[in-house]
């Protein structure tokens, strides 16, 4: 097998990215093959527990409260909602329930112990349970690792350099702090980022030395293609060529052979053609459901139409790791420590999220 490296650099990574595309795909297939079964695919479905109102100035999110989008926000779900939609997503093939929310950070309190009363639901479903919810300490951490979480989701987005050109609320090292205080359980760690946003083929390859010199690397890496959104200051990007996503994935497959490669936002956009070069080149799993968070996706019947014609088959829950136990509230041993951690604010502006929050404010205004 392909030895597992930490230590790629840029200049290797550029040089795999800009490989002619047949021996690229060649060698990404060779790799996949030798870690994973090419005709095996983990779908996920997504949900949005609650929706809109951040207060981070992400460029590419239509949840950030400073702009105007056509999002309609909602407070966190009930549990027995969330149980309802894990079991109508396990009907359909889902091995996974991914929950999102719209925060900058875990805050200790009523509604953290709601989410982890969701952990503790799903995983009773035998499913398979991530979280992305910001920020959130090693405690906090520990907490939903003991209510039976899978996996955690805090994507670096793009790289180190380029971090400051899409987000000012939050610091890159905010990130990697984030992760390694996942590191700290048993809790796998489920990282990427967006392709589209007006960077560089240098900076993506910067987006995986930072996630491939990771030690261990994420289990799971997510490649968005920027789903352009009205009223975010992205909103004009150029999309993304099809091209770039298969480059994009066979490259992520090549310097993190054991991780499994998600396919995940823009695959609206992308052909059956498409999507079939990207499973090719190593992606291993997608979402399924007509919205990730609150963007577009395909319905899941199409998903399962594609894989049928591909012979693709859903991978079950826990194939590549254990399923977690569930340790109930009443007999947890940990307790919340009303921490109040300092995350970064960098502070500098960026003159198109500034431009965008004025034409929000001008909107309101009206």
């Amino acid at each position: 097998m392909s030895a597992i490296r930490h230590n790629w650099t840029k200049e290797e990574i550029l040089e795999i990215y800009n490989r002619p595309l047949m021996e690229l795909l060649y060698q990404a297939a060779t790799v996949h093959r030798e870690y994973h079964d090419p005709n095996t695919v983990q779908v996920s479905t997504l949900l949005s527990i609650k929706t809109g109102g951040c207060p981070e100035d992400c460029g590419y999110c239509p949840q950030a409260a400073r702009y105007h989008t056509d999002i309609e926000g909602n407070d966190l779900m009930t549990v027995p909602h969330v149980k309802a939609q894990a079991l109508r997503a396990k009907a359909a093939g889902s091995s996974r329930v991914c929950m999102g929310a719209a925060w900058r950070n875990v805050k200790d309190g009523p509604e953290f112990d709601q989410v982890l009363e969701m952990v503790r639901t799903i995983n009773k479903l035998e499913m398979e349970v991530c979280c992305t919810l910001g920020m959130l300490t090693e405690n906090q951490a520990q907490r939903l690792a003991e209510a039976g979480l899978y996996a955690y989701n805090h994507n670096l987005d793009t790289s180190e350099e380029y971090y400051k050109e899409v987000i000012s609320t939050r610091g890159f090292e905010d990130r990697l702090q984030t992760i390694d205080n996942v590191r700290k359980t048993n809790v796998t760690v489920c990282s990427g980022g967006i392709i589209g946003m007006g960077e560089s083929v240098e900076d993506r390859a910067g987006m995986l030395v930072a996630l491939s010199t990771l030690s261990p690397q994420p289990e799971s890496v997510p490649i968005n293609a920027l789903v352009a959104v009205e009223g975010t200051p992205m909103a004009n990007e150029k999309p993304v060529e099809i091209w770039e996503m298969i480059r994009m994935v066979a490259t992520t497959r090549i310097v993190m052979p054991q991780t499994q490669v998600r396919l995940s936002a823009g695959r609206t956009e992308m052909s059956r053609e498409g999507q079939a070069m990207c499973f090719f080149a190593g992606a291993n799993s997608i979402f399924a459901g007509d919205k990730l968070l609150t963007t577009p996706n395909p319905d899941v019947s199409e998903d399962m139409q594609m894989f049928k014609m591909l012979g693709l088959n859903p991978q079950k829950p826990f194939v590549k790791k254990a399923q977690p136990e569930t340790v109930e509230a009443t007999e947890s041993k940990l307790q919340e420590l009303g921490e109040n951690p300092k995350w970064t604010r960098p502070g500098h502006k960026i003159q198109k999220n500034e431009l965008a929050k004025e034409e929000a404010q001008k909107t309101k205004a009206i």
